[in-house]
């Protein structure tokens, strides 16, 4: 039987000359030691050793002067083992053009860092930019649920999430961190069964086997994207964790890639 293909849905690279920089200034932030040098040679080589065939990679614009310098980056990986989303600040006022030029790029979709961004996921400036970026047919990966940099005050809980598909109904929403990192009973009153999509990243060894199987089979195998968020989590742990959960092997396939494939078109 043939090997089903891994797609990694989260992971982040970032430019040579300031991935030592960045990686340790968030290291510092996030009090863990990360696996890969964060740099596009590192991510892949961890890859290759995973057995992972393509990793998504999602920038975070955390300030309006950073947009053009991370799309330009991001469109240099549009093929290979590794696709770069673009990136887009909620406060941007000519979102619009900017989005337009992610799609003429060829970028597949953008990421979004509610807690880096400082601000609240249900903000209209949000709701427009992900109604747009669904008109365009953009996936939108966002941040949700705790993150290390402000654990007190989360920008994006499974309430504002929930009220922004209310009102928004976006087919290609992704809230990373299997739908609101640390706070899943939220995520199961909240999101659970609703139109979108949950990522793995970084969670893996934090929820409970129990609280995630139950999530896997009432939300929908098929609205869950296998993801570590490397450099923060090592991607051959990841792949052997779900390896060993007792999910069906048709699970585990729309997990592993069936449903990234069909996201992105692949």
């Amino acid at each position: 039987m043939k090997k089903a293909m891994i797609i990694d849905f989260h992971t982040h690279i970032f430019p040579d000359r300031i991935a030592k920089s960045t990686l340790d200034f968030l290291a510092g932030i996030c009090g863990v030691k990360p696996y890969t040098d964060a740099t596009y040679a590192g991510l892949l080589s961890s890859a290759k050793e995973a057995g992972i065939e393509l990793c998504v990679a999602l920038p975070a614009v955390t300030k309006v002067s950073q947009v053009e310098s991370i799309n330009r980056f991001a469109a240099q990986y549009q093929e290979g083992p590794i696709l770069s989303f673009g990136g887009i600040h909620p406060a941007c006022e000519n979102y619009k053009e900017i989005l337009r030029h992610v799609k003429e790029l060829g970028i597949k979709g953008i990421k979004l860092h509610p807690d880096y961004q400082d601000m609240y996921f249900n903000d209209i400036r949000y709701k427009r930019l992900v109604a747009y970026a669904s008109e365009l047919g953009l996936i939108i990966s966002v941040h949700a649920g705790v993150d290390p940099k402000c654990p007190q005050d989360v920008h994006c809980t499974p309430q504002m999430a929930r009220e922004l598909l209310d009102e928004v109904q976006p087919e290609r929403l992704v809230l990373a961190h299997m739908g609101g990192n640390l706070i899943w009973d939220e995520v199961e009153r909240e999101l659970v069964g609703r139109n979108v999509f949950f990522d793995t990243g970084v969670v893996l060894d934090h929820i409970t086997d129990e609280q995630f199987l139950r999530i896997v089979h009432t939300h929908g195998a098929d609205k869950i994207l296998f993801a570590t968020d490397s450099p923060w989590k090592g991607q051959k742990n990841f792949i052997k964790h779900l390896s060993d959960m007792p999910l069906k092997q048709s699970e585990k396939d729309l997990i592993f890639s069936g449903n990234a494939r069909r996201l992105l078109g692949i």
